[in-house]
């Protein structure tokens, strides 16, 4: 009796003791950590009157069940004020909500120009606050066009109009058919202005924007990381691409121009100073390879400047400022730069600098489109590869690997020779007979220590070939910079099989070498458009491996803006470039990427904004339908006749391709599907009716006009793939299921598929008990695969499946879903999008040991982590504060079913759904869970 009293009261004290470590635990405030402005963290400039402010509530590890009963947020106008307790601007008070993300900020009015500072504090599940954030900013633009003073100003020496088209566009892409004598562009303009500073400065911000690109320099040195600014857009209204290649009406919805924002504050000093830019073609004055130009460079800017006595002056642009030819003698945006150190001007961008032979500007016309600020990430240089091997071919000829095909340049470093040697630099892709992507050349001052490193224009290359190198080259001398839109990786995927690993890994580096100025383009090297098609098939493969919040706020917004008021109509590019061509599925961007982003970020704003273009280009794409709701796009190009390269269907196919009719059906029934949607993610039940309706009678158009009812087929190629995507008759889905497995078969188990029914080839099978099948083709190393291109040492996706083309392209990335939301089993619901809800639901492979993929999602890290070793089967399912979770476990018997070791029993985070098919189904609150079974 003694004994068992002892136990009993032992026993007693552990369970206090758990009850009060567990009271302690659910007591532990959360952190608000992460704080974004409009997606951004702490941007120097946005354009919003009421900007949207989001934060990701952080729990203690072991924390189950928590979230947000409340936030207080605070905005001052100086990060004292903030400190000190005492917002100047707007305290929200105790709010009541668990709303973390996109939460408008409601205080009065903001003013131009201003900086913002904020914080937020928050209350857990049990009404204990956290401490205060970390203080976050925001920088307000120009809320009214009349606020602009500042004058577009440009070199003398250039006219307003842009440079013509060359004789051969291509001609001038080899390094020894480059003449730099006889090329067409112009040196590179510097421009300068001093200004004396009398007091003593609180704060100042420069507003700035050059076209095409353009560095901002101040008192000797430039200002910010940033490189091949401003995002690339359509800045204004261009005569003649009426004519061009792919031919387009000339009207679009809006023009726009970006410009940013730089806080100077510290690199000014009292007395004199001196500002400055250098600008290049870029893309608004290049001439017609792939694109169409505006006019000759020109440069914006507007600085305000804040006294600690409280009076205020602004410095503009005008015709007081001086120009004068760089040393940059040559820049374009397809064939390269080349530059001559002699022609340096040191301290041009200082004060005392002797300008008097410089030219005064020449004031240059507004380029049309309106000043918006730069609310998407710029390009930087991302990362930095030093010399894997240096190979001397002769005297003073080296070739240089790097290891990856990167975009970027190479940078020289410590050079010494003689003044007027040139070295020139020829970027190759993969080896040396691929394709190369401009010419780069440098002239040498010979003042030693020489360095140099191209500005305006990027390459595309795994190699470097130099030539006439003064002296031996060694690997201190040069190292190769990938420069890319600077948009964060959030995705992590990683398998036992490495195989797949490295097909993810080459599409991340061609999807990076392809983020460019806020665009995807479709290569980084030939063409450099944003095409249209080629974003939509991947968003979804990009929104699961980066925060691409802003940046496709942005290129969405130029798609909108590239579409034909009139006709509906939305090109193959955006902003627009000739290229060589789209069809359908191209314009049907405007109605996919708005819905798949809405999905993945939960932002309605989103579908707000292009709810009236969907509706839009769903005009237009009828007036090519039948009576039967059959789609064949006929749209005519500079004759009468239909233009093949504004009607096509599938893409970039291994084998045949399957009708365009089909294609572009079953691109009217996704447009129609995803626009009804929408209408109903934005209340409009009404037309939710009407495009549902057109869905259904597309999808009946479909089946009757393409299934072959004696073969029970929609045909191989991605046929009977866009038909299981979009669904089949009952009656017919045993027989399509068969079809498309004799497909697969007769390829030996390959894809046959191009772009578009790439997307769905490995999904479609996971959807219909085939994953075994999709597993299969993934892990070819036999052509058509991406294996084969991985078994071959490519290091980027390939443009076609046989033959590289640009040998850069990551537009079959779209197949790459099937990673993330089939194997690994991490899905978004539509009810509850932005990861609000998570659904697990994982398709082991019996041959792989562990799959993992986590993501940011706006809540904060949710992630996947499956195995299977020694017949037991784990998965552990991280679901962030603020989200729930139905995780299916796939093991029909939950009495089996274990989680983080023990049975599941009266757990209020945790509740049985029941099963379905082969699973076991729970419903998670926030937290880390690790469910467990014996296989």
């Amino acid at each position: 009796m003694k004994n068992l009293i002892q136990y009993l009261k032992a026993s007693l004290v552990v369970i206090l003791i758990t009850i009060g470590c567990s009271q302690k635990e659910s007591n532990l405030p959360l952190s608000p950590i992460e704080l974004t402005t409009e997606f951004l963290e702490n941007p120097p400039v946005i354009d919003v009157e009421k900007p949207r402010l989001s934060w990701i509530n952080s729990a203690n590890e072991g924390q189950r069940g928590q979230r947000q009963t409340a936030y207080q947020i605070q905005v001052a106008s100086t990060k004292e004020l903030l400190e000190s307790g005492k917002p100047d601007v707007w305290d929200s008070d105790k709010v009541s909500s668990e709303e973390s993300y996109l939460v408008i900020y409601n205080g009065p009015k903001l003013e131009s120009t201003e900086t913002y500072y904020w914080r937020v504090k928050v209350w857990n599940l049990q009404d204990v606050p956290s401490e205060w954030s970390s203080i976050a900013h925001w920088g307000m633009g120009l809320l009214d066009s009349s606020e602009w003073q500042a004058k577009w100003i440009g070199a003398p020496w250039q006219g307003e109009e842009p440079l013509p088209d060359p004789v051969n566009p291509r001609a001038s892409l080899s390094n020894d058919q480059f003449d730099v004598k006889s090329s067409l562009p112009p040196p590179a303009p510097l421009l300068r202005k001093e200004f004396t500073i009398e007091k003593e400065v609180a704060e100042a911000k420069a507003l700035v924007t050059g076209l095409g690109y353009f560095e901002f320099y101040l008192n000797g040195a430039k200002v910010g990381e940033d490189v091949l600014i401003p995002n690339q857009t359509d800045y204004g209204h261009r005569e003649g691409i009426e004519t061009d290649r792919v031919p387009i009406e000339n009207n679009f919805t809006r023009y726009k121009v970006m410009y940013l924002s730089y806080d100077i504050t510290d690199q000014l000093q009292q007395g004199n100073n001196a500002m400055g830019a250098i600008l290049g073609n870029g893309f608004y004055n290049a001439p017609k390879t792939w694109t169409a130009s505006y006019g000759t460079p020109r440069f914006l800017g507007q600085i305000y400047i804040k006294y600690t006595d409280g009076s205020e002056e602004i410095l503009i642009s005008d015709e007081s400022w001086k120009a004068h030819k760089s040393p940059i003698i040559s820049d374009l945006i397809y064939e390269g730069e080349h530059y001559d150190a002699r022609l340096e001007q040191e301290g041009w961008s200082s004060p005392g600098f002797d300008d008097s032979e410089w030219e005064n500007v020449a004031l240059r016309k507004a380029p049309g489109g309106d000043l918006v600020a730069h609310m998407a990430e710029p390009d930087r240089v991302m990362e930095v590869f030093e010399p894997l091997q240096i190979t001397e071919v002769n005297e003073g000829h080296y070739v240089v690997d790097f290891g990856e095909e990167i975009t970027g340049w190479v940078r020289l470093s410590n050079l010494n020779g003689e003044s007027g040697e040139k070295i020139s630099i020829r970027y190759i892709s993969n080896d040396s007979t691929s394709e190369t992507t401009g010419s780069n050349s440098y002239i040498m001052n010979g003042s030693g220590d020489e360095s140099y490193a191209t500005r305006f224009s990027w390459y595309v290359f795994r190699y470097a070939e130099l030539t006439n190198w003064p002296g031996e080259l060694t690997a201190d001398q040069l190292t190769a910079e990938a420069v890319y839109t600077n948009i964060e990786t959030t995705g992590e995927f990683e398998t036992s099989n490495e195989l797949f690993n490295k097909i993810n890994e080459i599409w991340w580096r061609s999807q990076t070498d392809n983020m460019h100025g806020g665009i995807a383009s479709d290569c980084p090297n030939r063409e450099r458009s944003p095409y249209t098609g080629d974003g939509q098939v991947a968003c979804v493969t990009v929104m699961h491996n980066f925060d691409a919040k802003a940046f496709y706020r942005k290129w969405i917004d130029d798609i909108v803006a590239s579409q034909n008021p009139e006709t509906g109509y939305v090109p193959n590019g955006a902003p627009w470039q000739p290229g060589c061509g789209g069809g359908p599925a191209w314009g049907a961007a405007i109605n996919i990427m708005p819905w798949e982003y809405y999905l993945h970020y939960g932002d309605r704003q989103m579908l707000e904004n292009t709810y009236e273009g969907m509706k839009g280009y769903l005009n237009y794409m009828k007036e090519w339908t039948d009576q039967n709701g059959v789609m064949y796009s006929q749209r005519t190009g500079h004759t009468d006749e239909p233009f093949r390269w504004v009607n096509l269907g599938d893409w970039a196919q291994p084998f045949d391709l399957p009708p365009d009719a089909l294609v572009h059906t079953f691109y009217l029934w996704r447009c129609a599907d995803f626009t009804a949607k929408a209408a109903r993610a934005l209340g409009y039940n009404e037309e939710a009716i009407e495009f549902e309706a057109l869905a259904e009678q597309t999808m009946q158009g479909f089946y009757g006009e393409f299934y072959d009812e004696e073969k029970g087929t929609y045909g191989p190629n991605g046929g009977n793939i866009f038909a299981l995507t979009m669904g089949v008759p009952e009656d017919q889905e045993p027989r399509v299921i068969n079809a498309l497995k004799e497909d697969i078969a007769a390829r030996d188990g390959h894809l046959d598929t191009g772009i578009f029914g790439t997307q769905f080839f490995f999904e479609v099978l996971a959807d219909y008990g085939m994953n075994d099948l999709a597993y299969e083709a993934m892990n070819k190393t036999t052509q058509p695969s991406f294996g084969w291109w991985v078994e071959n040492g490519n290091t980027t996706s390939w443009e076609h499946w046989f033959r590289p083309g640009s040998g850069n392209h990551p537009m079959f990335g779209g197949g790459l879903s099937w990673f993330y939301r089939k194997l690994a089993g991490m899905n978004v619901d539509i009810e509850n999008p932005g990861y609000k809800h998570i659904i697990f639901k994982p398709q082991p492979i019996e041959d792989m040991e562990y799959v993992s993929y986590s993501n940011v999602t706006p809540y904060g890290e949710a992630g996947i982590h499956w195995e299977e070793v020694n017949g037991k089967f784990s998965m552990k399912v991280t679901v962030p504060v603020g989200s729930t979770a139905t995780v299916h476990v796939p093991f029909s018997d939950p009495s089996k079913i274990m989680e983080s070791g023990s049975q599941i029993t009266n757990d209020e985070n945790i509740s049985f759904e029941g099963t379905e098919e082969d699973y076991s189904i729970y419903k998670v609150n926030s937290g880390v869970y690790t469910f467990s079974f014996d296989s």
